[in-house]
Formats: C-alpha cells, structure tokens, sequence
C-alpha cells in the first residue's frame, strides 16, 4: 500500500531553500504518493477571533485541514524569521488549529529546517518541535541542514557525508511511522 505524505516548506518565497529541501526529501520516500503544498495557494486574512466570529474558518484552512487528515505522515521544511516560523505559516497554523485540538491528526512528522548559515534553522525548528510535540504523540523526527549552499545540490541533494548520514537516519525513523498498518509486525 503507497504512504500518503503531505510535504511542504513553512515558507512563501518563491525561491524557497526549505522547499528544495522538502521537495528532495519528499522524493526519498519509499512507495509514496507525495502531494506538495505551496503555502502561497492557501493565503488568508490574518486570524483574529473577531474574524473568525464574524466570518467563521476560511475554507482554505478546511482544505488546508484536509489534507492533513487524509495524510499518512507529514513533511515540513521550516524557513526562519527572526528567530521563529514565517507569518505565512502561523497564520496557517492559527487558522487550522481552530479546526480540533489535534492540528496535525496525530501523524508521524519529519520536521526540518535549513538556512545559508551555520545554526541551519535550528532555533524555528526547537520552537515547533516543542510546540507540536504538546499535541501529537505519534513520531516527530527533525533534521537541520546548515549552510544550505555549501551541503545541498539541486543535483544530488545533501552533499555533506556526515549530514547525509543523519539524514537517512531521521528520514528511515519517519518512514517507519507512516509504514502501512498491513506492513507492520511482518
């Protein structure tokens, strides 16, 4: 049976380094149906409760929400601002988790990060981690990539050998989460 993945970058910049390096992970995993989301197609009016009482829960954040539930396990590749997750991705996030407790329908994540410098994301990527982690029980593995210019190749993905490493390490602990319940125990 193909995994279901929902893979996408926490970023709305067309030039993405997050969304090269969701889309080169995406594609590492095994029997996969992989749907890509860019979060440019889902922008909404800032939240704010008045919003929400006066014109209720957008219908992209229903479909945003959807394709959460309807996934197998979730790929996300965070881009830091100033420290923590872009506007485009907490106002997502605020409008979807107006939509039941469990944001992420309890799934396996693979949480990432990478940016030009040498921490590679890591202070967004801590942030989620122990944000999602309150909610969802399942899996939740993360990778950093630092100085994504120097270790990733549009060609060959992750270059550097010892990231490369920890990356199939993180990579095979998602991939065993979202292993079809058929697969499991044989």
């Amino acid at each position: 049976m193909t995994k279901k993945i929902l893979a996408f970058a926490a970023s709305n910049s067309k030039q993405s380094i997050n969304q090269k390096l969701v889309a080169f992970t995406a594609n590492q995993v095994d029997e996969a149906e992989i749907t890509f989301l860019d979060l440019n197609d889902y922008e909404m009016p800032i939240y704010s409760i008045d919003r929400e009482k006066e014109s209720g829960i957008p219908e992209l954040a229903q479909k945003f929400k959807a394709l959460i539930k309807a996934s197998d396990g979730i790929i996300i590749s965070f881009a830091e601002h100033n420290g923590v997750y872009s506007a485009a991705f907490k106002n997502i996030f605020d409008w979807i988790s107006r939509l039941g407790k469990d944001v992420w329908e309890s799934k396996p994540m693979l949480l990432m990060a990478t940016s030009p410098g040498g921490r590679g994301g890591k202070t967004v990527l801590d942030i989620a981690l122990n944000r999602f982690q309150l909610a969802n029980k399942n899996t939740i593995a993360t990778f950093s990539l630092p100085f994504f210019n120097d270790n990733f190749s549009e060609e060959n993905g992750i270059t550097d050998e010892p990231l490369l490493e920890e990356f199939k390490l993180k990579l095979g602990t998602f991939e065993n989460a979202v292993l079809p319940l058929e697969k499991v125990g044989k």
